[in-house]
Parts: structure tokens; C-alpha cells; sequence
């Protein structure tokens, strides 16, 4: 079981910037997908940008130039950098771990919120 412990959610004015970041309690994230998605009530859980073990990154459309997800394999963490923030970023942001195998494996942290005022 891997453990992924999410921070650095909260208020923040329209404009602004937030940092997440993600640790994962294994070693073996080097070799993952790591991702972050997003959920708002009443939603499904959305992609927001995933990253894989050899750099590609894919973003959400809505996000491409603002947010830039990289990874620090020592630490075993993953970061969401959000610059420009908007009110329509408001959600509850989820780190996730896939690993492609025999089996493939895939968890998700518990979440940290965003709240982007106008």
C-alpha cells in the first residue's frame, strides 16, 4: 500500500499562486505516473496534469501555461506549481500514483483544497 500525503491547499486571491506538493511513501515512484486531478461537488474527479517516469507531462486544456506539474525522485514527491489562478480552479485537488505492471497498481491521497477568490 502506498501512502501519498498532499499540502499546500488553501485561500488564495485570483491572480495568485499556489504550490501542492505530494510525498509518496515508496521508493518505487520513480518509476510511476504521477498525477494530479481535481473535483468539485457534484463532479467527477477531473485530470489536471499527470507526469511520467520519463518526463512527458499532459495538462488539462484549461490549465496549459499557468500550472506546471515536475517531480523530485529523491524526495519521492510530486508538485503542482499553479500561477495565475482563477476562481474556476476552486476544487479539491487530488495527487495519484499509477504504476503500469503485472499487477498495475493505483492510489490517490486524501486531497487538499483550493479555493481561489475573485
Amino acid at each position: 500500500q502506498v501512502q501519498l500525503v498532499e499540502s499546500g491547499g488553501g485561500l488564495v486571491q485570483a491572480g495568485g499562486s499556489l504550490r501542492l506538493s505530494c510525498t509518496a511513501s515508496t521508493s518505487a515512484f520513480r518509476f510511476a505516473t504521477m498525477g494530479w486531478y481535481c473535483q468539485t461537488p457534484g463532479n467527477q474527479r477531473e485530470l489536471v496534469a499527470t507526469l511520467t517516469n520519463t518526463g512527458t507531462t499532459n495538462y488539462a486544456d484549461a490549465v496549459k501555461g499557468r500550472f506546471t506539474i515536475y517531480r523530485d525522485n529523491v524526495k519521492n514527491a510530486v508538485y503542482l506549481q499553479m500561477n495565475s489562478l482563477k476562481p474556476e480552479d476552486t476544487a479539491v485537488y487530488y495527487c495519484n500514483f499509477k504504476r503500469l505492471g503485472i499487477p498495475a497498481v493505483e492510489y490517490w491521497g486524501k486531497g487538499t483544497l483550493v479555493n481561489v477568490s475573485a
